[in-house]
């Protein structure tokens, strides 16, 4: 058996370690590496028989990881070092938006110190469809998944928006599961998190946190590409409207043409 890839939430780890040191790798008796090895060997993403591996995101594997972020950053005008897309992707997504990771890594680091991310059950589509994870950590995803699925708490947010007086409509499209379905419909809609855990931390999760999405903007919300994930409704609709100018663009041009 071999030892497993870094997943995005060791990387997260790793790269928080590498900014806080101004960019610098760190060597193996460091103890602040010694301390993330001790950290990362807890986490409960891998299975007890890779946990056990000799050499399993030991002091000098998590040092040399440093050394990954350090070589591979754009600045560092040295030779660097050989490491997977995955890394690559995290260095990106350090320097495009540092303050960001940053706290997606205290976040976690949160979660881990308070045990609520050891007791949460995998979710079914915590990994996307093209086998990738969100960017910020599969952890906090598959925390944010469980509340979002928390019947109690879908059941208050949608009593909070019949007490308001609007429909129970997708926050985005507009789509009333009510209406195009009649019966079937009539109280059907998917919540989701506003704010992704890793600016809002794992605090307790409150009823205006949460949007009404139909499932396919929902989807849209959660769906990860290379360094960006966790699209707020506002972000989607943007994005909606953007793709529609767009087509319209083409279609003018194709006319012209």
């Amino acid at each position: 058996m071999r030892i497993p890839a870094w997943t995005e939430d060791e990387l997260v780890l790793a790269g928080a370690l590498v900014v806080k040191n101004g960019w610098r790798e760190l060597r193996t008796n460091d103890r602040e590496v010694q301390e993330l090895s001790e950290l990362i060997r807890s986490l409960p993403l891998h299975t007890p028989e890779e946990r056990a591996l000799p050499g399993f995101r030991s002091p000098d594997s998590v040092s040399r990881k440093t050394s990954d972020f350090m070589t591979n950053h754009k600045p560092y005008t040295g030779k660097p070092t050989r490491c997977g897309k995955p890394t690559l992707l995290m260095i990106e997504a350090f320097t495009a938006r540092e303050r960001e990771m940053l706290q997606a890594a205290e976040a976690i680091e949160e979660g881990i110190a308070s045990g609520e991310l050891y007791t949460v059950p995998k979710q079914l589509d915590e990994v996307d469809e093209a086998g990738a994870t969100a960017i910020e950590g599969r952890l906090l995803v598959r925390r944010a998944l469980a509340r979002e699925r928390d019947p109690k708490l879908r059941s208050l947010k949608l009593r909070q928006v019949r007490r308001s007086g609007q429909r129970l409509r997708c926050e985005v499209c507009d789509f009333d599961f009510a209406r195009t379905y009649g019966g079937l419909g009539e109280g059907y809609i998917e919540v989701h998190h506003v704010t992704p855990l890793y600016i809002s931390g794992t605090r307790e999760t409150k009823l205006d946190d949460l949007a009404c999405l139909c499932a396919n903007c929902h989807r849209m919300c959660h769906r990860s590409r290379p360094g960006e994930s966790w699209r707020t409704p506002t972000a989607l609709r943007e994005h909606i409207r953007m793709s529609a100018q767009n087509t319209i663009r083409w279609a003018a041009s194709m006319s012209a043409s």
